[in-house]
């Protein structure tokens, strides 16, 4: 077991964490869940490396304690001569060379003992690490991924999201105590989503999941922690049934935290009644009846229930511009051919109508971001723009669109507005106080620094949308409120996403691209392509229905409307029981 006990920790900028506490037990899965910059990163790093900071409280890890890491960035290998399999062997290979280099020395040392406690150390770390078995265990690990055929072929062949599955698969074939992965399911095609799922159903060991993935989060883990305003909440169970549980202990203790403060407000009234009385009536009873009713108001303050944190972090995003003519083409492509390397996409031939919302879709590696970078460039003769379109652009590549360099508020600068108040003003409703305006785009997060391009493209007022990637690294709340911009946006767009939710609820059709060329799919196709693979029958309909029923739950409380709450929390009692069914 694993516990962390009065966890409190901050930045100078910021405080993270206080007294938080929670433990992780064998065989437990957990996601960790929160608001983009709330710490999740910071908080494993300190598990990973109790060195790295200085905090108070406690964090038991046994010395002996194997911990594995996934992290949320990662570099595709650049050159490397292994097959898939032979860099999935890499460790084992290095500890056999060891113990092979181990076991020659002692054939010619005289003093063999010292060699000999080196050569049962290795040994050990071999065994702990599955060393006997590896091989049968990485083949396994590779067909349950549907990466079986990938066996033999070289490591520099293999997509970017199929080697983030497979960076995923060198971890648990090392068998850690703890496995901690940071966001891995960031950029996965939909198939390499699935094989995710699978492969994290399928660890035996302990695993703490850094994730706003909401497949992952509603098909895996048995235990969800929850950082919120510098506090944890700790569930036993799936997330499914995480949220509806926190908000009825909201309601329950909303209702109590009130019924306190009005008794509060009575005994208060009442002393200070007492103390009228008591300063033109000096009898000795009046003094101790005002005594005792100090202490009963102390009592009444010690017992109060705090009120629990009820406040919505969502972003208010809205995309504006001008209303266009709907039969007007603001974008068509005519036999464009795409090369990075190999031929990615032959004959690309499409067009988008004003107004019009468009998921481009494909397995990683197909050439969705080459495309959009062709289109954003505009210099092949067969790729045509209408004159009136101005373009906004989000990047998956975060670098690409922002300067790291720059502060929060610096990066702004160039964008139409007139004032930093306006700029201010305008950051705040995504909810980036003055603590961060002045802090460097480097030290954010990436789910913060998604939400800076956000709320760029919103300042800039484009016509077409080229969003690649947009719900990378967001959270629940920031994911909800950039679909209901989408919804709302007069304008047209074309997003690359693998987010399932976003495509079905929020576009008019979808463009895939299979066996190099761009096919036109309709919504209806789509998710019934998605039903057939991954969902039950209306399952994302209902995701939408419990999303949007916790909204108007939060809503309430937040105006301590309980009879609304009660109501509303009956209504997503029953869709989350039709959910799980």
């Amino acid at each position: 077991m694993i516990a962390i006990k009065d966890l409190s920790f901050g930045f100078p900028q910021k405080d993270l964490f206080e007294k938080v506490s929670f433990t992780i037990e064998d065989g437990q899965h957990l996601a960790f869940i929160g608001a983009s910059g709330n710490g999740k990163t910071t908080l494993v790093e300190m598990i990973m490396d109790l060195e790295k900071y200085m905090y108070d409280g406690k964090i038991d890890i046994d010395s002996n304690c194997r911990i594995g890491h996934v992290s949320q960035f990662y570099k595709k290998l650049s050159s490397n001569n292994q097959t898939v399999f032979e860099f999935l062997c890499e460790p084992f290979h290095k500890l056999q060379s060891e113990i092979d280099v181990l076991c020659r020395q002692m054939e010619t040392a005289e003093d063999f003992e010292p060699i000999l406690e080196k050569y049962q150390v290795a040994l050990d770390a071999f065994d702990a690490i599955g060393g006997h078995d590896y091989e049968t265990d990485i083949v396994k690990k590779l067909n349950l991924a549907q990466l079986g055929n990938h066996k033999d072929l070289n490591i520099l062949q293999v997509s970017g999201g199929e080697f983030k599955i497979i960076q995923v698969i060198k971890e648990m074939v090392l068998n850690p105590h703890l496995l901690i992965m940071d966001e891995p399911d960031v950029f996965l095609d939909f198939e390499n989503l699935n094989a995710l799922k699978d492969l994290i159903n399928a660890h035996k060991g302990m695993l703490l999941v850094i994730t706003h993935n909401r497949y992952l989060l509603n098909h895996c883990f048995n235990k969800i922690i929850h950082l919120e305003n510098m506090q944890i909440q700790e569930f036993e169970g799936r997330f499914i049934e995480y949220k509806f549980a926190l908000l009825q202990n909201k309601i329950e203790q909303q209702e109590l935290s009130i019924a306190d403060d009005a008794e509060i407000a009575r005994n208060e009234a009442l002393i200070g009644k007492l103390r009228t009385i008591a300063t033109y009536n000096t009898e000795a009873s009046r003094g101790k009846a005002l005594k005792a009713r100090v202490k009963v108001q102390e009592r009444l303050e010690a017992r109060r229930i705090k009120a629990p944190f009820v406040a919505i972090k969502q972003p208010n995003v809205k995309f504006l511009t001008d209303l266009q003519d709907p039969e007007a083409t603001i974008l068509s492509v005519t036999n464009l051919n795409i090369r990075f390397e190999d031929e990615l996409i032959k004959n690309a031939t499409f067009e988008i109508k004003a107004g019009e919302k468009v998921a481009l879709i494909g397995a990683n590696g197909t050439g969705k971001t080459t495309l959009f970078r062709e289109i954003r460039k505009n210099i092949s003769e067969n790729i045509s723009i209408a004159d009136d379109v101005r373009i906004s652009y989000l990047s998956q590549l975060q670098g690409e669109s922002l300067d790291e360099n720059l502060t929060v508020i610096e990066s702004f600068y160039e964008v139409d507005m007139n004032t930093s108040e306006e700029i201010r003003t305008h950051l705040r409703q995504y909810g980036f106080g003055e603590d961060v305006l002045k802090q460097k785009i480097s030290a954010l997060s990436g789910g913060e620094k998604n939400l800076i391009q956000i709320a760029l493209i919103a300042a800039q007022n484009g016509n077409l949308l080229l969003l690649d990637e947009p719900t990378s690294h967001l959270d629940t709340y920031a994911q909800m409120a950039l679909e209901k911009a989408i919804e709302s946006f007069n304008g047209s767009i074309l997003m690359i996403s693998h987010d399932y939710y976003t495509i079905a609820n929020c576009m008019d059709h979808v463009l895939i691209i299979e066996n190099q060329t761009v096919k036109k799919m309709s919504i209806r196709k789509f998710r019934k392509m998605i039903y057939e693979n991954h969902f039950t029958h209306t399952y994302l309909e209902l995701e939408q229905k419990k999303k949007a029923l916790e909204t108007k739950v939060e809503e309430a409380l937040s105006e301590s409307d309980f009879m609304s709450a009660k109501s509303w929390a009956e209504e997503l009692e029953a869709v989350i029981t039709q959910m799980i069914s």
